[in-house]
């Protein structure tokens, strides 16, 4: 074996690694990028749902847009408020005011209440279900498929005994992921604070509405005549409330005559962070004056009837 080539070809070698070393050491001098630290230290602050609502490329495209000043604070919709003030301190900035949101389903009307039409087999997605014009009697109703809780980032969308989808309020951070995906739009970001809500988007009104769901707001305007503030009114066959007026006092649930507007009362302890109620009904005016005509009706006639024997 001649020895002279194999340290030529060892030394070639190595000469060979140097100059590459060098070339590398040289290009990674000159195209050096500074990265802010701040960058690293919001993405720890993030979530890591990767979940996109923020309208970036992930946390690590998010937190690089806030690092440069090219997004708010506030990005992180799935993060909620917790989220926006960590990285408003890492950032040396006052956190956004606002008023936290939470996702609404206006929809109560399960198995029982609004029976099925058909029996929808095939893809567990909504978008899929309404397509081939799902299975419930009632065509604006939930179809309690996986949609909303396929995206939701925090497990916060979860069924109910009746087959519909709920809302858990102390998970929910109000991303609206859910209300982006729902094909019948019936979730709603609603403030976190509001108490009083209408469980119903049906389009049909009086008794073709309940034909199809025994809780459906039938159109009646009740709520309208009732609420102090001018804070619900009947649009499309369906009550909506606006929360910019709505004090939260409840005079429309307890008028409805379907029980398609509840209050939504806190229980300490409870998974949900609470449990929709319907109140004390009311009777309507007429109603009342009416069953007084009545009364004082039956007291002649009674009166009559004691005179005559």
């Amino acid at each position: 074996m001649d020895w002279s080539l194999v340290w030529k070809a060892v030394l070639s070698l190595a000469g060979f690694g140097l100059l590459l070393g060098a070339i590398l050491a040289v290009a990674s001098k000159r195209f050096h990028v500074e990265v802010d630290p701040r960058v690293e230290e919001i993405l720890d602050a993030l979530p890591g749902s990767n979940c996109g609502a923020c309208g970036f490329p992930g946390c690590s495209g998010a937190a690089e847009a806030v690092a440069r000043g090219e997004a708010p604070v506030s990005v992180c919709r799935a993060g909620g408020p917790d989220v926006t003030e960590a990285v408003a301190r890492i950032m040396g900035v006052e956190a956004e005011t606002g008023i936290p949101m939470v996702a609404h389903i206006h929809c109560r009307g399960g198995k029982s209440l609004s029976p099925l039409r058909a029996f929808y087999q095939g893809v567990n997605s909504c978008r899929a279900a309404q397509l081939v014009g799902g299975g419930k009697a009632c065509p604006f109703g939930c179809l309690g498929l996986q949609d909303c809780a396929d995206v939701c980032p925090v497990n916060a969308i979860t069924f109910d005994d009746e087959g519909i989808r709920r809302v858990n309020v102390r998970r929910c951070t109000g991303c609206g992921l859910c209300a982006d995906v729902c094909p019948r739009d019936l979730i709603e970001m609603v403030p976190a604070t509001a108490k009083v809500f209408v469980r119903c988007k049906s389009q049909y009104t009086g008794k073709k509405a309940t034909s199809v769901c025994k809780v459906a707001c039938i159109g009646c305007r009740r709520c309208e005549k009732a609420c102090p503030e001018d804070a619900i009114h009947v649009e499309n066959g369906f009550a909506v409330i606006d929360y910019r007026k709505c004090t939260g006092c409840g005079e429309c649930a307890t008028i409805c005559p379907t029980d398609s507007i509840q209050m939504w009362v806190e229980r300490e302890g409870h998974p949900e962070g609470g449990e929709f109620v319907v109140p004390e009904k009311k009777k309507p005016a007429k109603e009342k004056s009416g069953e007084r005509e009545t009364a004082s009706s039956r007291g002649s006639r009674t009166e009559e009837e004691g005179g005559v024997s």
